[in-house]
């Protein structure tokens, strides 16, 4: 007689338990809901006739939403690919251009690696203020010995020489920041053939690939 009851209260118990985890997530997921989706929705309303605005805002929203949903986004300050997210996600909402990024493998965000994150987001910001383009790509691959980021756009380019020695974008805050950190800088671009940013940084201090070079794509 004892066993069926205790059974029955602990079955009871479990499904109590469970009543109350659904109750506490949907509970999240309205309070969620509420401070992001529906406040997000409501700029939109507003800017409507803004194209780009709605885009900005939309996207921001969708990163927001995977974040929440999948945990995908881990501290800026953890790893390479997460710093690369975070930083094409402030020049996406600040230029209104969408910044894409693709990451093979990751890594801790060195002291030795964060110049790299540093030029890596001039790169994109250049692309999104200067190139006219309408998405930036952004490709990083780390391995044990390197870490590569490829910042793409398919905009109108540049020459690297007519650039006024003012402009210390691409000079001071690529190019030489990853020579002074022992890391490598390449520039392709070329008047109406977009801009490709190639930043190149060995893990370790004992394998340093120092130098930089520009090439330019006359096809």
């Amino acid at each position: 007689m004892v066993g069926p009851w205790l059974f029955r209260l602990v079955g009871d118990l479990s499904e109590e338990r469970a009543a109350r985890v659904r109750s506490q997530e949907r509970a999240d997921m309205a309070a969620h809901l509420h401070d992001s989706v529906l406040q997000t929705l409501a700029l939109i309303q507003k800017h409507a006739s803004d194209g780009r605005t709605v885009a900005t805002l939309a996207r921001a929203q969708e990163r927001d939403l995977r974040s929440w949903l999948y945990g995908e986004t881990a501290p800026p300050d953890t790893s390479v690919a997460s710093a690369l997210r975070a930083a094409a996600a402030e020049v996406e909402d600040g230029h209104g251009v969408p910044v894409e990024v693709v990451t093979v493998g990751d890594g801790p965000v060195t002291d030795r690696l964060r110049p790299l994150v540093l030029a890596a987001r001039e790169a994109m910001v250049n692309a999104a203020k200067h190139s006219g383009a309408e998405q930036v790509d952004v490709f990083a691959e780390c391995a044990d010995a390197q870490v590569e980021v490829f910042v793409r756009d398919r905009g109108r380019g540049f020459d690297e020489a007519s650039v006024p020695e003012d402009r210390l974008g691409v000079r001071n805050s690529i190019v030489d920041r990853m020579r002074r950190h022992g890391g490598t800088a390449a520039i392709r671009t070329a008047p109406g053939d977009g801009t490709e940013v190639r930043l190149a940084m060995s893990t370790s201090t004992g394998a340093n690939a120092s130098g930089t070079r520009t090439e330019e794509n006359a096809s």
